[in-house]
């Protein structure tokens, strides 16, 4: 009877044991883990980010439409849905005073030759913002590291 007993607590201790080290293990892979999906996740978005600064366009506002009080926010490039060519700007202009003005806007390819223009009239109030698009003749491409000015 004694060896049954002693047998039984044996195995009682073995076996609680046994789950604390099951458990433990099953915690410190659980951490692990989640160290390892931050790490993985801090690259990747870093390495979008660097993706994204490399391909964006360097957009130049005149020094004239500066001190009209024309400030440029966003911007994303479009297919205007004539041929493969992205060749339609969606700028967020910002209005910091009343603005009455055609703009002109020109686009540079990565070896500053001009590849495309094109006007467009503007009115706004002062603290106002807007999208507008800005059209290009069909062959013209604005490409991921163009360079675009507004005059």
């Amino acid at each position: 009877m004694r060896k049954i007993i002693l047998f039984l607590l044996t195995s009682i201790i073995f076996i609680s044991s046994c789950n604390k080290i099951k458990s433990k293990a099953k915690e410190t892979i659980k951490q692990g883990g989640k160290t390892v999906g931050e790490t993985a996740s801090d690259f990747f978005e870093g390495v979008s980010e660097g993706i994204e600064k490399n391909l964006k366009s360097e957009i130049v506002l005149s020094q004239s439409l500066d001190k009209k009080g024309l400030e440029i926010g966003s911007y994303s490039v479009e297919n205007q849905g004539i041929g493969n060519n992205d060749n339609k700007l969606i700028l967020y202009l910002i209005f910091n005073k009343n603005f009455d003005d055609t703009l002109l806007v020109k686009v540079f390819n990565k070896n500053n030759l001009e590849v495309g223009r094109t006007k467009l009239a503007i009115q706004n109030e002062a603290n106002n913002a807007k999208h507008y698009n800005f059209v290009f003749d069909k062959r013209t491409h604005i490409d991921s590291k163009s360079k675009i000015t507004l005059e």
